[in-house]
This record gives structure tokens, C-alpha cells and sequence, in this order.
């Protein structure tokens, strides 16, 4: 099974969205391995988005994510980087296909509403620059059986 990470910028947590976009990651059936809320430093920052340091955005979108706190969560399945990509849709709101979140929700190409790891190499990265090795859990769901076939996990 692979993981990812999911963060809900400060914009989807000001527009009051977390409940509705973690929903659709649940309906999936993506399993939730880790969530938190927390408050993003400058620092932090600097290491997520360092290959973007020499962008001339770089600073703008430091502080758009500072600006409120985020909710980051860890999610698991088979192909979950690609399928959580898939249903985030593309960067830009105003493009983005209806039925994706940013599509659903967003309007901006900066104010959209979720960052997602974009390999499964960046998420193993990108997971434990946000939590913990004890914040990530291991458990069994229920509906495995009806998730996946036999053989797919």
C-alpha cells in the first residue's frame, strides 16, 4: 500500500471545507493514517517549497500558507499518490474539471484549497516533514474485502 500526504491550505480551512474534502477521500476509500492541525513556520516552509526559492512567488506563497493554520493528513491505498491527485485536480481552480475538488472549490491558481505529494518517492519525503513516525498509524479497515479485490493489496 502506498501513502501520501494531503494538506488543506488555509483556504479551504477560512472556507470552512476540511470536513467535505476529507469525505471524499474517506467515500473513496483512501484509509486516513494521520491528521493534524497545525500552524506553518517560515522555516518549515523554506524546506517544503525550497525548489521554488528563486521563483519570484516564492515569498507569496509562504505567507498564503502561513496565513491561517493548515490540516495535514496522511492517506493510504493502492496508487493513492495518483488517485488523490486525480480527484485534487489541476493546480488552477478556474480550470480545474468539475467533480475535482479544486474544480468543485476553487477559483485561484495560489488560493487552492489542498497540496498533494506528486510521486510516491516526494510523499515518503513529504509525510515526515510534517509528522512524526508515532503520528502515523497502522491499522486494519473493515471493508478491505469490498474496497479492494483479493489480490490488489
Amino acid at each position: 500500500m502506498e501513502k501520501t500526504l494531503v494538506i488543506l491550505k488555509p483556504s479551504a480551512v477560512q472556507r470552512q471545507l476540511v470536513g467535505e474534502v476529507t469525505a471524499r477521500f474517506e467515500r473513496k476509500g483512501l484509509r486516513l493514517c494521520g491528521m493534524k492541525m497545525m500552524q506553518l513556520t517560515d522555516e518549515l516552509l523554506n524546506r517544503h517549497y525550497s525548489h521554488l526559492a528563486s521563483k519570484p512567488f516564492f515569498q507569496r506563497i509562504k505567507d498564503s500558507m502561513m496565513a491561517a493554520p493548515v490540516v495535514c493528513c496522511c492517506y493510504e491505498g493502492v496508487d493513492a499518490v495518483e488517485t488523490v491527485r486525480a480527484m485534487t485536480g489541476s493546480t488552477n481552480g478556474r480550470k480545474a474539471a468539475p467533480g475535482t475538488i479544486r474544480g468543485d472549490f476553487g477559483m485561484s491558481f495560489q488560493e487552492n484549497i489542498i497540496h498533494t505529494s506528486d510521486s510516491p518517492e516526494n510523499a515518503v519525503v513529504e509525510i515526515y516533514r510534517f509528522f512524526k513516525p508515532e503520528e502515523i498509524f497502522d491499522y486494519k479497515l473493515a471493508n478491505m474485502q469490498f474496497l479492494y479485490a483479493n489480490d490488489e493489496y
